[in-house]
Parts: C-alpha cells; sequence; structure tokens
C-alpha cells in the first residue's frame, strides 16, 4: 500500500493542502492497484530551507481551482458581463466552436453566434478536471436551452465544454454541442 509523503513550506492554506493530497491520491491510484483505503498521502511543513545559496521560508499562493474559474468565465458569458468574461481568459486564448470555427476574442464569438441563436444559456451536470503538465483540463458538460433567431425556444440540448487552465487563466476552450441537429430554419 502506497504511502506518500510532500514537503511545504508553511503557509499554504488548508484547502490547498486538501486539494494537493487529494490529487496526489488520485494520481497514485490511477498508477498503482491500490483502494482508497489504502493509499496515504500526507504533507509535512518545513520552517526554512536553502537551495541555490538562497534561503527561502513560508509559503506561495496557490493557482485557484481550475473548474471554479471556468464556472466564473461561463457564468459571465450567460450574464453578458464581457469584462468580467475577459478577466478569465490567457492572452494566447483560443476558442474552437462547432464546425470548426477558431476564434480568438468574446467579440469573435458573439458575432458568430448572433447568425445561430438570440439568446442561449446552460445547464451544468457535471465539471471534471484533470491534470496535464501545468495545465488543468476541464471538461463540463450538460444540456442547452435558448431562443432561436425566428423566436422559438429550445432545451435539453446536449454540449460538452473541454478547457485548458494555465496560471489561472482560460488558454483554449473546445466546444461540441448538437444545436446543428435541432436547428430549425
Amino acid at each position: 500500500m502506497p504511502v506518500v509523503s510532500i514537503t511545504l513550506l508553511p503557509g499554504y492554506e488548508t484547502s490547498t493542502q486538501h486539494r494537493m493530497v487529494d490529487r496526489v491520491a488520485n494520481a497514485v491510484r490511477s498508477v498503482i492497484a491500490t483502494p482508497e483505503a489504502g493509499t496515504t498521502v500526507f504533507i509535512n511543513e518545513v520552517s526554512t530551507y536553502r537551495r541555490d545559496g538562497k534561503v527561502f521560508s513560508g509559503g506561495r499562493a496557490a493557482h485557484p481551482v481550475a473548474s471554479e474559474v471556468v464556472q466564473s468565465f461561463l457564468q459571465a458569458m450567460q450574464n453578458r458581463d464581457l469584462a468580467t468574461a475577459r478577466s478569465h481568459l490567457h492572452p494566447e486564448f483560443r476558442m474552437c466552436f462547432p464546425g470548426g470555427q477558431v476564434m480568438k476574442s468574446l467579440s469573435d464569438l458573439i458575432s458568430w453566434a448572433q447568425h445561430r441563436y438570440s439568446s442561449i444559456a446552460k445547464h451544468y451536470d457535471q465539471f471534471e478536471e484533470s491534470w496535464q503538465g501545468d495545465t488543468t483540463v476541464v471538461f463540463c458538460h450538460g444540456t442547452l436551452h435558448g431562443t432561436w433567431l425566428n423566436g422559438q425556444t429550445f432545451k435539453d440540448i446536449r454540449f460538452i465544454d473541454r478547457m485548458e487552465v494555465q496560471d489561472g487563466l482560460i488558454k483554449r476552450q473546445d466546444v461540441w454541442n448538437d444545436l446543428a441537429e435541432h436547428r430549425k430554419p
């Protein structure tokens, strides 16, 4: 049964430490066939250390929870609060929407969408995170509802969003949905 020890400088919030031991335990269990009850991960705190001729003490800030960044961004988009939505975007942000439509700005997205529907909102079933180096990938899925350009409403249309979050900012968004399957001329 694996036992993993993490050494940190003091100053990291308890919630950050909880996230860390949970993610490390999940990473270990994704590689080693071991039960949840048999996996132990704990944190030791040290007050000071020396590296490269420099002495360090105190903790550093943690990255925000990536799925919370994504939820905040999507809520700002739904509220049409573009200033708040932009504050969540990495300078190299790119998005790809159905039909392979690649865009670099929220203005591009709004221009593209105005020819598809007059309003849209999401109901979320789930948010999931995975980690790839310094990038957290967030998947969310659920259903779309809104109003077509002709005034008719729609609902219960499936969607999946995949977001890449780096340094607390969204760097990439990929969107898949069944809107085209339900759109009426």
